[in-house]
């Protein structure tokens, strides 16, 4: 259930509560409620003892684990068990708050422009697009189909950034996923695409396991990242990861980061590749924030300067990149130094383009002006809350009808690009009002000073090449100031 229906379009949440409560929001009331017996509780066991308190099974619940309750840096917010959202750590901002879940439920309705004609954009869309390929792949395979791209490519993670290809990429593929575990397609409501996969594993130590997932990105992070070739064992680590509310996209870099760690003596225990029940056990520890999981749980900034291999560290601007490697997609290299939070793969989307065949991966020159168009239709995307694997559909013209028929608001392609540039433009300058400056939309060091095996790479002078491009476009200073 949207939080639309309670009549409200946001909700803004100030200041802590002393003790642990969950807040029921509906479209008569406003209720905080005593949370303590859930304090400790997983995600899944959190929402349904909300829903069957609330007694409307389909009402809508947000919840953290017990990672946000500690305040593990990239703990998410979690909904209908295995819906995640958080790669900034807004777990940790509700776990501050003491706040341990939002219900939402009501039956008032969005008024738009245009009812009927929104009916007939969704029809036509429906109608032009339940058979396109993207939909069918996405249907058949889901995102773990990127796998076999990302290895094609040599761009998928590997090793903890040393490597590009996994030799046993086709064991955690979306082939093997669809022999081995058998997957359901799961759709949002109205989607017709059904990109979820729900699975149940059939065989070994974790038979009877469902869940829906794992995604491209997780099996990227515990498969390429650490070496595990089991797709069972990542749907395993994947279902830990859901319940103790952290993203698994983080949680697997930062536990190849400590494989790495103590290959280089930095901590004293003897961690090494392939192992999931090393990696159950960190995710445990991080939740918990016990031992080395304490220091984990601070995020791969932090860790990595305290243990100093801040030169073997990956992120940008505290934020791990996502499976996609810009020594062999570049135009993914200025995705990750520019966006707003961090190494983002969603802010722009542009491997899509580079493995299209769009644009030349390997190409500098010309590549940030197609960049930006993908970043500002992507920044409409969020604006209207229109899922990302919609690129493919909603393109200016559609992104205007929508616009049209929602708001009544008639925007040109000129119009689009003005709006999406203020939101950019205002994000960027709260980002300098908190201390970002141009130094900040860097790769790490290693990803500019080492190469791929294949000997792909990615230069300090391209980088800047690409950055000072986009500033151009952009219309900032050389400094990345908006003007």
């Amino acid at each position: 259930m949207p939080i639309s229906r309670t009549g409200y379009d946001a909700i803004i949440v100030e200041g802590a509560s002393p003790d642990p409560v969950w807040l029921e929001i509906a479209d008569r009331n406003v209720t905080f409620h005593d949370a303590a017996d859930l304090w400790g509780k997983d995600t899944y066991a959190t929402e349904d003892e909300i829903k069957r308190r609330i007694g409307i099974p389909d009402a809508g619940v947000m919840v953290i684990g017990p990672a946000g309750e500690k305040r593990v840096r990239f703990a998410v917010v979690e909904n209908d068990y295995w819906r995640s959202s958080g790669r900034t750590g807004m777990g940790a901002v509700l776990g501050s708050k003491k706040l341990k879940a939002i219900a939402f439920h009501g039956e008032r309705a969005r008024p738009v422009a245009d009812p009927e004609g929104l009916k007939d954009f969704a029809r036509d869309i429906l109608t032009a697009y339940k058979d396109h390929p993207a939909a069918n792949t996405y249907r058949n395979h889901g995102t773990p189909m990127m796998v076999a791209l990302l290895n094609k490519a040599g761009g998928f993670p590997t090793r903890y950034w040393s490597q590009g290809r996994f030799d046993k990429w086709q064991q955690i593929s979306a082939e093997s996923m669809v022999d081995t575990l058998h997957p359901r397609s799961r759709a949002c409501k109205t989607c017709f695409m059904g990109c979820g996969k729900y699975i149940e594993v059939q065989k070994g130590r974790h038979r009877g396991l469902k869940l829906e997932g794992p995604e491209y990105e997780t099996i990227y992070s515990f498969g390429g990242l650490c070496l595990i070739d089991s797709l069972e064992e990542i749907a395993y680590l994947n279902d830990i990861c859901d319940r103790l509310g952290i993203d698994t996209i983080t949680a697997g870099n930062l536990v190849a980061f400590a494989i790495e760690a103590s290959k280089r003596g930095k901590i004293p225990d003897h961690y090494d590749y392939g192992d999931p029940d090393l990696a159950a056990d960190l995710l445990h520890k991080i939740a918990r924030r016990e031992g080395i999981g304490d220091l984990l749980a601070e995020g791969i900034k932090t860790a990595s300067s305290e243990l100093g291999l801040e030169d073997i560290a990956v992120h940008v601007k505290g934020m791990e990149p996502a499976g996609y490697d810009p020594r062999a997609l570049k135009g993914m290299g200025l995705a990750y130094a520019v966006s707003d939070r961090g190494a983002c793969h969603l802010r722009s989307t542009f491997y899509k383009a580079e493995l299209a065949g769009l644009i030349e991966p390997s190409q500098i020159e010309g590549k940030a002006e197609l960049f930006l168009d993908f970043e500002d239709r992507c920044t409409l995307h969020d604006c209207l809350i229109v899922c990302r694997f919609y690129r493919d559909f909603y393109m200016w013209d559609e992104l205007a009808t929508i616009i049209g028929l929602t708001t009544g608001m008639e925007l040109d392609h000129s119009g689009l690009r003005g709006l999406a540039q203020r939101v950019t433009n205002k994000t960027r300058r709260f980002n300098e009002r908190e201390g970002l400056t141009a130094d900040d939309d860097r790769l790490p060091y290693r990803l500019v000073n080492e190469t791929l095996e294949d000997g792909q790479g990615i230069t300090e002078t391209e980088m800047e090449a690409l950055t000072q491009d986009y500033y151009r476009l952009k219309g900032w200073g050389e400094d990345g100031t908006p003007q």
